[in-house]
């Protein structure tokens, strides 16, 4: 395993240090609302296994993170009424990852709607559970 930083923005949340527009929760995955999204909806879901990237995790939970990912992006899918979701997973720095905590962005994608900026502006919190409470129960 790389060397994990226990006290990045992820590890925080998972351990209720940092706030976040929850969606979704089970014993391995944490999914929630990205605070400074490239598009409506833009969620991310992570494991709860210290791992900075892919290859940290193992194939276990690796497994349980990627059918998440799944069912989740399915539910982001519906309730935003998108015709395509963009699921995007970066390992290390040169790849673009600014936070290392293993984690997958589902971004709502929409023909010939640009990508806002990635980690640029933060959204309202209240708009953000507008959001999630459309997503939550459309997730099975």
């Amino acid at each position: 395993m790389s060397d994990y930083d226990r006290d990045n923005i992820f590890a925080k949340i998972l351990r209720g240090e940092m706030p976040c527009v929850k969606i979704f929760e089970d014993n391995d995955t944490l999914a929630f609302m990205d605070i400074m999204p490239q598009a409506e909806g833009h969620v991310l879901v992570i494991p709860k296994a210290e791992a900075c990237d892919m290859m940290d995790l193992d194939d276990a939970m690796a497994q349980k993170l990627i059918v998440n990912v799944q069912r989740i992006a399915r539910a982001v899918k519906s309730a935003i009424g998108c015709p395509g979701v963009m699921l995007a997973q970066l390992n290390g720095s040169a790849a673009g990852q600014t936070v290392f905590h293993t984690h997958f962005h589902i971004i709502p994608r929409h023909n010939g709607v640009e990508l806002g900026f990635h980690a640029k502006n933060m959204a309202d919190p209240g708009e953000l559970e507008k959001i999630a409470e459309k997503i939550r129960p459309l997730i099975s």
